[in-house]
């Protein structure tokens, strides 16, 4: 049974971001195809957490698919009006060469939007990056404020990041190749970039994201210096995010647009959580003396917001959702 929408595709479905699209396009009445890895150790990965949502018996369906193997996603692409391509390596600590996981991805990639011309009913493909793809580069000190003109320089990850480099840098190439195969052979191709996405989650696994933002509750000091000046959105927005730029009717809605509600400083950050949360150990901000990092700018989110898009989630709300998703879940007692 379709959905009065339509049918449209998400790649890497147990994501976080992903799992949370799939729920909210189920609720708005699309048909949903989706993704999951073949590698053997994934086959043994409990994806209830998808078939169990509301409307996924009727309309949900999940494929196998590989980013190793860019033709495995033809199947899932087959009759789709849309396509979220989300599916990505999330390799943070370097197990491999940052070169060979930016190989696999662009090629899979590419895999997935020459599926997307073959399908011959694909009308957008909407290509999730990060912000990761915008901070790598050495304007840090330059601006207050980046937009989408900023790209991350794979040379400076390279020099100045010694460890977890194999993200940005995939990201960057990725959305580079992306946007270029698709003005080459006229796909309409927009890309949305997040900031650090917070928020409740369905997906069983703890994101890296949300672990990250409530470092100061989780007590990983080694990540506060990412939170010097954080820019976040709240995994609802996003999500609603990817299908309005899926849904817009603007013909000429190309490239690239960033997606961030807040930035937050640390000491704010630290300030909401000791007085919202009490029961935690929140580091004080005289604590934060000896955190010495590069003070990342703010994020602009005008483009998106000048085509109609509205935030509907306040920071508190994005990590109020997070804790109590963490407690429920078990992560926080």
């Amino acid at each position: 049974m379709e959905g009065e929408k339509g049918k449209v595709c998400v790649t890497g479905g147990t994501g976080f971001i992903a799992s949370w699209l799939i729920m909210k396009l189920l609720q708005q009445g699309y048909s949903v195809h989706t993704t999951v890895r073949t590698h053997a150790a994934e086959q043994k990965r409990d994806i209830s957490f998808l078939t169990q949502l509301p409307r996924a018996t009727e309309r949900l369906k999940i494929f196998n698919a590989d980013l190793e193997d860019p033709n495995s996603f033809d199947a899932a692409i087959e009759g789709c009006r849309g396509v979220f391509h989300l599916a990505t390596p999330m390799d943070l600590k370097d197990g491999e060469p940052p070169e060979i996981v930016a190989t696999r991805t662009i090629n899979g990639t590419l895999g997935i939007l020459k599926a997307c011309l073959k399908a011959k009913t694909v009308r957008r493909v909407v290509y999730t990056s990060s912000a990761s793809a915008i901070f790598g580069n050495d304007k840090w000190n330059e601006v207050a404020v980046m937009d989408e003109s900023f790209w991350s320089d794979v040379d400076f990850i390279k020099k100045y990041r010694s460890s977890g480099g194999s993200y940005p840098i995939s990201k960057t190439l990725t959305e580079k190749a992306a946007l270029e195969f698709a003005s080459e052979n006229g796909l309409d191709l927009v890309t949305l970039v997040p900031s650090t996405v917070v928020g409740p989650f369905i997906c069983p696994k703890l994101p890296e994201s949300v672990s990250m933002a409530l470092a100061p509750v989780f007590g990983k000091s080694e990540e506060y210096i990412s939170l010097l000046n954080a820019s976040m959105v709240h995994v609802d927005d996003v999500a609603m995010a990817q299908i309005f730029l899926l849904e817009h009717p603007n013909a000429t809605m190309s490239g690239r647009h960033i997606c961030s509600s807040h930035t937050i400083t640390f000491v704010e950050l630290s300030q909401f959580l000791s007085a919202k949360y009490p029961e935690f150990t929140i580091p004080s901000p005289n604590s934060l003396a000896k955190v010495q990092s590069f003070k990342a700018p703010g994020l602009s989110s005008k483009k998106l917001l000048e085509s109609g898009f509205k935030f509907k989630y306040s920071v508190e709300e994005m990590l109020d959702d997070a804790i109590k998703c963490c407690k429920d879940k078990g992560y926080l007692k």
